[in-house]
This record gives C-alpha cells, structure tokens and sequence, in this order.
C-alpha cells in the first residue's frame, strides 16, 4: 500500500526494535575496547574481536534459513523465538567472567538471536512499500544508528559508574520491553507461498547483477566493521583519555545515523545504486586515511564521516535485493545474500586486529 496507517505501524515496529538489536551489535566497540582493559586483558585483541565477528556474522548467515522460512509464513514464531533468546542471552552475559563465556553468549546467541530478528523484520518491510520502499528503510535504518547512539554512551557510563553485571542485566529488560511491544505489531502483508525450488534460489546467480552485488558486499563487509571495532582503541592509542575514547562509538554511530536518513531519502529519487556506490568509495578512502588521524580532532572528524559513509551504505543493503526478483521470493534472495555477506562479516574485524 506505500503507506496507511497499518503500514507505518510496520515501520514504527521496526523501528523500534533496530535500535535494541543493530545498536546493541554496533556498540561492540565499546565491548571490545573494555574487556581489552578489564575483563579478558589476558586475551589478544585479535582473539577479543572473535565475539564481535561472529555476532556480526550471525545477524547475517543465518539469513538463508529464516528467509525461505518467512516465504513460508513462519513469521511470528520465528520473531518470538529469537526475541526470547536474545533477553535470555543478554542476561547471561551479565553472568560472563571467562572468555569462552563471552564467545557463547554474546557471540553465538546474542548473534543468533539479532540474525533471528533481523531477516523477517528487513522482509516484512518488502510486504508494505514499494515506490517509498527506499524511504521505508531509511527510517528503519535510522533507528539502528539511534540505539548505536545511546547504548554505547549508557553502557560506558553503566561500566564506569555502576558494574558490567548490572548494566547488562538493565539492558536485559529494556529489551524485554521493547521486543514484547514488536512482537505485538509486526505481521506480514501478502500470504506465503511455497515458491518452488527449495531452500536455494540457484537460478537467481545466473544473474550478472545479483551475482556481482553479492560478491561486492561480501568484500565490502571485510573492511566495513573494522573501524567500528577499533576506532575506540585507536584513540586511547594517541593519548585520548577513556572516559572520552569510549564515546567514538557513539559519535560515529551519530554520523551513520544522518547518513542513513538522507540516503534512504534520496534512493527513491535517484536509486539506490547510486547512493550506495559513492558512498562506499568514500568510507573506502577514510578507512585509508585512518592511521594518519593522530590527533582528537582529526580522529573526531574522521569518525563522523566515516560513520554518515558507512550507513549510508548499510541504510540501502537490502533495497536492490528486493528489486532483483519476485516479491513473493523477497526472503530467500535476501537471505542467500546476507549469508555470503555474513563470511566478510566474520573474518574482518580478527583479520584487522592481527594486522
């Protein structure tokens, strides 16, 4: 319908639960950089960046699975399911003392249940918008950045002030709060069809641009988090103090946060391609440009253009999926996308951090 009450309800749905989940994976910065100095300061970077690489990647691989599962109508349950196991999970890692604690359940679970999320709300958006579809998104996008925004700043302030335990288990029942009303909003538009073929769509490779998007995303993705991942410990590398390092998570999740915005705005005027592209080169040249910022700054100034160029990018991910095949197929391409997207995902940040 490209709008209605109904369907801006979706939005809104959406909306609010991005935040919880991508802001909670887009603050592992913040993570990485405190068990570095606190909890596993026995442990090398590298090692430290496993947990956020693989919970980065579990948003995305299981995205093969969930998709056709959404094709099929299985919504709800899945949506539920996961929602239950990312508060459960969140709380468990309140409980975290060793390292192999922190892989499984803030690695795997936390991953699997934001992976769980993510696939059926990012289709469901497919189900209510087509023309504002790139609009849609934007705003849904925008609110990921929002949680990146907020979570980082409390979390540092809960670690610094109150303990980690405590702040975990708070950031357990805000989700509880805000899962519980999604679950209460969401549901799809158009009814499921068993579309034939089976879990992989293999016809859709022999298409020249899903085929070259895919592979353009996955070595986009080798990079992409990887400034995300040190920027705080880079400034604590150039003399700036921790009590303001901790913060460049959240000012680079600030500057994604606009660039979301306006690139969902203006991809239904000019395309999203075109959006993208531009956009992704210019992340490409600050990441470059990276180890010469020495000073707060220049690092300043790199961190907020470097996040409006990055989610400007991620804001339009899904978009040119949607328009490469039949909207009653829209959850299979995607998830076969997100799951060879989720291999660069994985392997960046502990690729980075051993360099």
């Amino acid at each position: 319908p490209d709008g209605g009450f109904r369907a801006w309800l979706i939005v809104f749905g959406v909306s609010t639960t991005y935040p919880h989940e991508f802001g909670y994976v887009n603050s592992w910065g913040i993570f990485q950089a405190y068990y570095q100095l606190t909890l596993l300061h026995d442990s090398p970077p590298s090692s430290i960046a496993w947990i956020g690489s693989i919970q980065y990647a579990l948003i995305f691989l299981p995205a093969i699975f969930i998709g056709r599962l959404f094709d099929l109508g299985h919504f709800r349950v899945l949506f539920l399911s996961s929602s239950a196991l990312l508060v459960g999970a969140t709380f468990l890692v309140a409980q975290c003392t060793q390292y192999w604690h922190f892989l499984l359940c803030q690695g795997i679970a936390v991953g699997a249940a934001c992976g769980g999320i993510f696939g059926p709300t990012a289709a469901v958006i497919a189900h209510w918008f087509k023309k504002r579809r790139g609009l849609a998104m934007g705003i849904v996008a925008v609110g990921s950045s929002l949680g990146g925004v907020v979570l980082p700043i409390a979390s540092s302030d809960g670690f610094l002030d109150y303990s980690f335990p405590w702040t975990m288990r708070v950031l357990g029942f805000i989700l509880l709060v805000v899962l519980g009303a999604a679950n209460l909003t969401l549901k799809r538009r158009l009814p499921s069809r068993n579309v034939p073929g089976g879990l992989f769509n293999w016809g859709a490779f022999k298409s020249a641009p899903f085929s070259v998007y895919c592979a353009s995303a996955f070595f986009n993705f080798l990079g992409l988090y990887t400034v995300l991942t040190y920027v705080d410990v880079s400034a604590a590398s150039i003399g700036i103090s921790p009590s303001f390092s901790f913060y460049f998570v959240a000012i680079a999740n600030a500057g994604s946060l606009l660039g979301r915005y306006v690139a969902g705005y203006m991809s239904d005027r000019l395309g999203p391609m075109n959006i993208m592209i531009p956009f992704t080169g210019v992340a490409g040249i600050l990441t470059y440009a990276w180890p010469f910022a020495k000073t707060k700054a220049s690092l300043l100034a790199l961190t907020v253009l470097y996040g409006f160029a990055s989610g400007s990018y991620i804001s339009l991910l899904a978009n040119p999926m949607m328009d490469l095949g039949d909207t009653h197929d829209v959850g299979r391409r995607l998830g076969m996308f997100l799951s060879i997207m989720s291999f660069g995902a994985l392997a960046g940040p502990p690729i980075s951090g051993a360099i």
